[in-house]
């Protein structure tokens, strides 16, 4: 067994483990596995240990993973969760199925503009800078319901739902407050009836807070691909 193999089912299993102590079924929580930094092998090993979503942080590296496992194109799911600048938006709608990342209109509307017609719509989620934080990106919560109702009336794209990267914490109650405040900006969008039905939120150090506060999709890359060289997951 590899190490990568034991580190999933380690991982699967504390993902199984809170969602018991949050009384949620495990499986509508979904494992991001974050495959930044780390091999087109290391990618092939996780997913012969059951994994079939990846995400990927820089445009190039990701489509360049892309390319190095075309013959798994099939079974594997791309999610580009890092920032996305406006001149990289046609490879990423070209290559890419789930992009996390979106903040503004205008680079939604390049998304569907650009996305191939042979696929099918891109799956999206806007990226809340729920901390409120100066040096992150993502949409300020008062400008998400506009700006999410716009993105959903785009054509070749599929609004599912909403991601954020708080701030770190160490105590569980701090690391769900700011969970918290985006399952409650979600509700309201469904409330308002855009039909979301992803809350991506929590990685390696706050899993357990996400879910607790209602995560469907947890960003997992250090408890599965071990450290990197840079960056965090």
């Amino acid at each position: 067994m590899t190490t990568i193999t034991r580190n999933v089912q380690a991982t699967q299993a504390r993902l199984n483990q809170a969602c018991f102590t949050a009384g949620h079924n495990p499986e509508t929580v979904r494992l991001l596995a974050v495959s930044k930094l780390h091999p087109a092998d290391a990618v092939r090993q996780a997913h012969a240990a059951g994994l079939c979503a990846f995400g990927e942080n820089y445009v190039q590296e990701g489509i360049d993973k892309i390319a190095a496992l075309a013959d798994l194109r099939t079974a594997l799911e791309w999610h580009l969760i890092g920032p996305l600048q406006s001149n990289k938006t046609r490879a990423v709608a070209e290559a890419f199925d789930w992009v996390h990342s979106v903040d503004r209109l205008k680079t939604a509307q390049r998304l569907s503009d650009q996305r191939p017609d042979g696929l099918p719509p891109l799956n999206v989620c806007l990226q809340v800078n729920i901390s409120g934080e100066e040096s992150k990106s993502g949409a300020a919560p008062a400008d998400v319901p506009a700006l999410a109702r716009a993105v959903a009336a785009l054509p070749r794209l599929r609004l599912r739902g909403l991601m954020s990267i708080p701030e770190p914490e160490a105590d569980l109650e701090a690391q769900q407050r700011p969970h918290r405040a985006l399952r409650t900006l979600f509700d309201q969008l469904n409330a308002q009836g855009l039909a979301l039905d992803t809350l991506s939120m929590g990685m390696s150090a706050d899993l357990e807070a996400a879910i607790l506060e209602g995560a469907t999709l947890v960003r997992i890359g250090t408890a599965i691909f071990g450290a990197r060289s840079s960056g965090g997951a």
